[in-house]
């Protein structure tokens, strides 16, 4: 058995409709939606609406963590573009509707995919086809093997579309049961993993991801999120943790053969 994995989409459909080659399956660790980009200021759902220069001015508010300038600075934006007639929740909801179109219709058959922080899972529904399983706090069987998929983030000050509490990401984990791969969007919470080495700051890693593998002891654990980890592959006791890589620059799959 042979499966591709990728994670951090952020719109890159071309590449993803090849990911699948060569492979019985893929996996889709979730971040489908790219609102914008950070190295390329003139892609994405905010240049789209606000132009490059204003993105880049945003950009930079949130690399120095001064979040809370970035949120008047996007608030002023809207405030000028509802005052042009432009609904916010509904120019971002037609602007994700429309990726999440293109993107799904990239998914060979079969996938497997869970959500991201970025994304928006009442949306999914509409746009999964036959031959799409999603799944947030549940498993599947693929070629032998008990894949647990967990989606989602937890509480940043980015406030992204899709992050839940701790209490219920835990509970979501702990639904799992015994798997031999343990697949997420967010890593476990480990500085080696968490840490971001262009960004140079940490991401929310998960504690109760780091210790149901500890407890379970799973093959390996496969993950996204942190664009440029400090450390892309470490073994945690018996299991396997890898980053499988920012899909959205480098157009690549990670693959998982046994």
């Amino acid at each position: 058995m042979r499966i591709h994995v990728v994670s951090d989409v952020h719109g890159n459909a071309r590449d993803l409709a090849a990911a699948g080659e060569g492979a019985d399956a893929l996996l889709c660790l979730g971040d489908l939606v790219l609102f914008l980009d950070y190295a390329d200021h003139a892609r994405g759902i905010f240049p789209d609406l606000f132009g490059e220069e204003n993105t880049r001015r945003y950009v930079a508010l949130r690399t120095d963590r001064r979040f809370d300038e970035a949120r008047v600075l996007a608030r002023g934006l809207w405030a000028e573009l509802a005052e042009r007639g432009v609904d916010q929740a509904t120019a971002v909801e037609s602007a994700v509707r429309a990726q999440y179109a293109e993107l799904f219709a990239a998914f060979p058959a079969p996938t497997y995919a869970t959500y991201g922080n970025v994304d928006i899972p009442r949306l999914w529904p509409e746009y999964a086809r036959p031959g799409t399983t999603v799944l947030d706090g549940g498993r599947a069987e693929i070629g032998g093997l008990v894949f647990g998929f967990v989606g989602g983030g937890l509480p940043t000050p980015m406030r992204t579309p899709y992050e839940v509490p701790e209490e219920e990401y835990a509970a979501k984990v702990e639904a799992l049961g015994e798997v031999d791969v343990l697949c997420s969007h967010i890593p476990p919470d480990l500085p080696e993993l968490t840490y971001d080495t262009v960004a140079r700051r940490f991401e929310r890693g998960s504690s109760a991801l780091l210790d149901a593998i500890r407890r379970v002891r799973p093959r390996y654990a496969l993950f996204g999120h942190v664009h440029q980890p400090l450390v892309r592959r470490m073994r945690v006791g018996a299991t396997e943790c890898v980053n499988v890589g920012h899909f959205a620059s480098s157009g690549r799959p990670w693959a998982l053969e046994w």
